[in-house]
């Protein structure tokens, strides 16, 4: 089903008798079983409030138009949304809903936030058809469920977003990125840690072994960045260093978004979400073929053979493995998703009879196997 307005979105999920597949831009690979219902239909920007840093736009619409206009005033989305076509090699546009029903964010992540945080309002369809309006243009606090926060990452097991309302940031006069070179794992997440606890303002923080770089990104005015350079520079005391400025900055930090150096090469793909302290012991036991760090070592993608147990091999660890890209086998014999513990099952289990009764919405897709 290809719907154009939240009316036809109501009557579809209200009239279903079965399953229903429930996506945007369809670029993320979570199609399940059951009919298909795209809200890729249900397209545009409705308001847009740059000085009030603001903007509502219907879940359809694809993020590159919403990029374009937040870019004719000098603004941005600051999570910085990955793409995942190259990863998974999809076709189709990423849309602003499915940006914020899968909660995507990007390396800004560990400095401003996730995509919730950016999520001022939403309007949906619940599982019997009902829109659902929470939320509005301003940060608020809100009593009962805050299905604000709720929607997001619920990757459309407890409603069909129609509307978001989003926060929006100014876009930083420069950027730069201080590049230092022959770090192995351990070396490389202390001097990542350290400098983030540094005060000079870090907003990317990752390290590539397979490059042998790490990066540390400083943005703001130019002057503002140029004395944070060099300050940085003096507390790591590394003199292997360079640094990358404005676009080409810019551009790595595009390829470390995307995962770039896992695109076209074979092998599953894993996300790892884990305390940095953790992540080169992690990495280490994995047994990937690859393997990258971002969040300062608090996130590690992974690229492992075909097929590989990540969580049997990785055992009990503070945080959770995702599985991104693999075959509907392995997909189907190891869930996508951590599995939950058994409180937060039941929780979830229970959000989602209040929310979808009939149990239509993406069914299984993040239940555990």
């Amino acid at each position: 089903m290809n719907l154009s307005s939240e009316k036809e979105v109501s009557a579809a999920i209200a009239g279903a008798r079965g399953p229903l597949s429930v996506c945007g831009g369809g670029t993320r690979g979570l199609a399940g079983a059951g009919e298909v219902l795209s809200v890729a239909g249900l397209s545009g920007i409705t308001l847009y409030e740059p000085g009030a840093l603001t903007m509502v736009a219907r879940a359809g619409t694809p993020v590159a138009e919403i990029e374009q206009a937040l870019a004719r005033e000098n603004q941005r989305l600051a999570f910085e949304p990955m793409d995942h076509r190259g990863l998974l090699a999809t076709k189709g546009e990423p849309t602003i809903g499915g940006i914020f029903a899968a909660n995507v964010g990007g390396p800004r992540r560990l400095a401003v936030g996730a995509a919730r945080d950016f999520l001022l309002g939403v309007r949906f369809v619940d599982g019997q058809g009902v829109v659902i309006k929470n939320g509005g243009r301003v940060m608020k606090n809100v009593t009962g469920y805050d299905l604000v926060k709720l929607m997001a990452g619920s990757c459309g097991t407890l409603g069909v977003l129609t509307e978001v309302s989003m926060k929006v940031l100014p876009r930083p006069e420069t950027e730069a990125t201080l590049v230092l070179s022959g770090l192995d794992d351990m070396r490389a997440v202390a001097a990542l840690c350290r400098a983030m606890g540094s005060p000079f303002e870090i907003t990317g923080a990752a390290h590539d072994p397979g490059a042998g770089e790490s990066y540390l990104r400083l943005e703001g005015f130019e002057d503002s960045v140029a004395y944070r350079l060099r300050r940085l520079k003096d507390l790591l005391a590394s003199a292997d260093a360079h640094v990358l400025q404005s676009d080409a900055s810019a551009r790595k930090w595009a390829a470390l978004r995307d995962v770039e150096a896992f695109h076209g090469v074979s092998g599953d793909v894993w996300r790892v979400s884990c305390k940095p302290s953790e992540g080169p012991e992690l990495a280490a036991r994995s047994g990937a073929q690859a393997h990258f760090f971002d969040w300062s070592g608090g996130l590690i993608w992974l690229r492992v053979p075909t097929g590989h147990d990540l969580r049997g091999r990785l055992g009990a660890f503070d945080g959770h493995a995702t599985l991104i890209r693999a075959d509907a086998a392995t997909k189907a014999r190891l869930g996508r998703f951590q599995p939950e513990l058994p409180g937060v099952a039941r929780l979830a289990a229970g959000l989602r009879a209040r929310f979808d009764p009939k149990g239509i919405f993406n069914p299984g897709l993040m239940e555990a196997v």
